[in-house]
């Protein structure tokens, strides 16, 4: 993982941390939107890694789709 992705990873690590335990584990979504992020983060890089997680939390709302939803690889177009 880069250094920059790293960063990117601490906060995704603190909400793990302190907040996800409190929130439950009510996820739409199958890895959980924080195992994606550093999924994203570790496959991809910083930035495409934070543009890969962006979308998929904006996914997340009570219209958005449900299941599973791997990060893509990097042959996959995302």
């Amino acid at each position: 993982m880069t250094l920059l992705a790293r960063v990117f990873a601490l906060p995704v690590k603190a909400y793990r941390l302190i907040f996800s335990p409190w929130v439950g584990h009510n996820c739409r979504y199958q890895p959980t939107c924080s195992a994606y992020a550093l999924e994203a983060l570790e496959k991809h890089g910083a930035i495409k890694g934070a543009w890969l997680t962006a979308r998929r939390i904006g996914r997340c709302h009570p219209w958005g789709g449900t299941g599973y939803d791997p990060v893509p690889d990097d042959t996959d177009e995302g």
